[in-house]
């Protein structure tokens, strides 16, 4: 195991002295951040910082995935133990992981979050590092987008959920249901290059996004899904993931806002994510974990493995880059 991280045991959180390798910390203890990652905002050494938004204040159903991101990170210790499962190395070999905490905004003045989330997330790509967000309502991911998009244009998105989320939008409320429906028409995204995975709500307007269902993943099989949405994609352009946990069936994620009977078991969605790695990544987030209404850490543990494995995507291309040089 590479102890590039200065060789400590117990609290890498605080202790760590590089972003590269890991020590050991005992699963049952010590500081929790995501996959015990140094927790620092100097991203000078970074390639993905962690960034936590415990915002919800646009649900519409079960409120509660405010505490998401801290469930999400305390669920993630089993995994930095070992190497990843079924890559087989160790992305922290290769890949330089921070975790640069939560943003901060006042939740007594909701409307001011998502300018406050977008200038975190501005300033963090300014460095040129890439992120995982852990929200949060699904909401976040909308001024996420919008820096996003400064950066690079318009995005192509992956989408994984049981919602569209392209209701109808006026493009002034706080909304975990429509806010697709702006980033279109805001011109955040593209729609044409972008698909919807796992959805089993009715919207009659998809605006253009590529949509894969979930009774036709369940027809046609994952090999499929992750077919069409390279098609779709491609490998060149930005593209964003963002997986509201709700994609997943109730029965693998019960710790959720929305859920919706009919979705993906967690193997599935997994499994999608792993078939994805020729993407051009350069940014995710998992949403809408609502930890009270979870069962033995079920919803933020697939969480947890959704962005760890999205991170050995990025570790996995770079340990292939590096062996081209």
């Amino acid at each position: 195991m590479s102890m590039h991280a200065g060789d400590v045991d117990g609290d890498q959180a605080f202790r760590a002295e590089s972003l590269i390798g890991r020590g050991h910390d005992a699963t049952y203890s010590g500081a929790t951040s995501f996959l015990r990652r140094k927790y620092t905002r100097d991203l000078g050494a970074a390639d993905v910082a962690v960034v936590g938004i415990p915002f919800d204040l646009a649900t519409t159903y079960r409120p509660g995935a405010r505490l998401g991101p801290r469930a999400v990170r305390a669920a993630s210790v089993q995994l930095s133990e070992l190497k990843a499962f079924p890559f087989g190395f160790d992305p922290f070999d290769t890949l330089a992981v921070a975790d640069w905490g939560d943003v901060y905004f006042d939740s007594g003045y909701g409307k001011d979050a998502p300018d406050v989330i977008t200038a975190d997330f501005r300033a963090i790509l300014e460095t040129g590092t890439k992120t995982l967000g852990l929200g949060g309502d699904h909401f976040v991911t909308y001024p996420i987008l919008r820096a996003y998009a400064e950066k690079y244009g318009p995005i192509r998105l992956i989408h994984f959920d049981a919602h569209c989320d392209t209701w109808p939008d006026d493009g002034v409320r706080l909304d975990h249901g429509s806010m697709f429906a702006r980033a279109a028409t805001e011109g955040l995204v593209i729609p044409e290059k972008s698909v919807q995975i796992g959805l089993r709500t009715w919207n009659d307007d998809d605006y253009g996004y590529v949509e894969m269902n979930a009774p036709w993943i369940h027809k046609n099989g994952v090999q499929a899904v992750i077919d069409r949405t390279l098609a779709v994609v491609g490998s060149d352009g930005p593209a964003y993931m963002t997986f509201d946990i709700d994609c997943l069936d109730p029965a693998f994620a019960p710790g959720t806002g929305t859920p919706v009977a009919g979705g993906l078991s967690s193997a599935q969605g997994l499994e999608i994510v792993r078939g994805l790695g020729a993407i051009n990544w350069v940014g995710a987030d998992v949403v809408e974990v609502a930890p009270a209404y979870d069962h033995a850490e079920i919803t933020a543990i697939a969480a947890a493995t959704i962005g760890h494995d999205w991170l050995c995507l990025l570790a996995e291309k770079k340990r292939a880059e590096q062996k081209s040089a």
